[in-house]
């Protein structure tokens, strides 16, 4: 009889999260029925929305997130031992699934030798939120210029690789010089450290001398205010997150951003990944073509151990991570193919798309 363990809320997060918000316990799983299938966590992903979202949780329930597992045991012939899934099963090592009782489940497309821990990031819900996040609702056009917050995560990273693919003028903001130097290797044309910069408005008029028509939003407060500020008529602004206010007790309330909408004729919208289901593995496809072709890059911040799950999660608060943060659930669980991006890539090239 398979055992879990499992991660559940003890505490309600108050400010910054504590290792005590969360207790680990065991869990003992029936045997499987008719239908079912038992699948064994491989990677967890480690977002800051599971901060945000920390308003709805309730004690006792099972931590919130997405996992790449592989099927260990099945009586349903449409998920046979063996495959890898994908879905929001939460913080757990074993999952017993019912099809029909789990509709954000799916299995993993074909992407080769490339490591399966990428279907968390670049060929998962990161990398969907990147690409329709950013296209649909920024619109980009050849010589624009793109502001993004948050550069140097997940989101941030690749929305700024999308930006150059589209040819446009991408200036990154981010907290670190060690991360500021990595946006610039992978093409970013400007990047400020707002973390040593003493006049934020000069960095960005100096990276965007014709105005900034489009701002990729992930941390709010008193810098998107300011890049707001400087943007052009008709900008368009796409709003993913506001990390900067989520360990906040009391509500952040930066300068207003209302007479730059009015003035500049703004278009802001904010979105979820989960409204872009229904192309979801179109957008795998789509990244997928451009790691092939060497246009799309990616950083990983692995976590060993299901045990270090909620450090891994005060460390994203933290900022601790370049690009992707997930934990890889048993130190030992290593693929054979690198987490290298030039080594996969190498390996990827007998790999024929759908």
């Amino acid at each position: 009889m398979a055992k879990a363990q499992v991660y559940k809320v003890a505490k309600i997060f108050d400010g910054e999260i504590r290792e005590t918000d969360l207790t680990l316990v065991e869990e003992e799983l029936p045997p499987l029925e008719d239908g079912e299938f038992l699948v064994e966590n491989l990677y967890l992903s480690v977002d800051p929305y599971m901060r945000a979202y920390a308003s709805s949780y309730s004690v006792g329930q099972v931590m919130i997130g997405i996992q790449v597992a592989k099927i260990a045991e099945s009586k349903n012939p449409g998920f046979p031992v063996g495959e890898i899934v994908v879905g929001d099963l939460g913080w757990r090592t074993h999952t017993i699934i019912k099809e029909s009782h789990n509709q954000h489940l799916y299995l993993l497309p074909d992407i080769g030798n490339l490591p399966k821990s990428l279907a968390l990031g670049v060929l998962g819900m990161t990398g969907i939120t990147s690409l329709y996040g950013f296209l649909d609702i920024c619109n980009p056009e050849e010589g624009d210029t793109v502001v993004i917050t948050g550069a140097a995560g997940a989101v941030g990273s690749h929305v700024g690789q999308i930006a150059k693919i589209k040819k446009c003028r991408v200036i990154g903001i981010t907290g670190s010089e060690e991360k500021a130097r990595w946006l610039e290797s992978i093409g970013f044309d400007y990047v400020i450290n707002y973390k040593t910069t003493k006049d934020l408005a000069g960095e960005l008029r100096k990276g965007a001398p014709k105005g900034i028509d489009c701002y990729f939003d992930n941390v709010g407060g008193d810098i998107s205010t300011t890049v707001m500020g400087l943007m052009n008529i008709g900008g368009r602004v796409s709003v993913c997150g506001s990390i900067s206010g989520y360990n906040m007790k009391v509500p952040l309330r930066a300068a207003i951003v209302q007479p730059a909408i009015v003035q500049k004729q703004l278009r802001v919208q904010g979105f979820h990944a989960t409204q872009f289901r229904d192309r979801w593995i179109n957008g795998i496809k789509q990244n997928l073509q451009w790691v092939q072709e060497n246009k799309l890059k990616y950083r990983e911040t692995i976590y060993d151990g299901f045990e270090n799950a909620t450090k891994a999660l005060i460390g994203v608060m933290k900022g601790e991570n370049t690009g992707k943060a997930l934990v890889r659930v048993k130190a030992s669980h290593v693929e054979n193919e690198s987490l290298d991006f030039n080594n996969a890539l190498t390996k990827f090239k007998k790999f024929q798309r759908a």
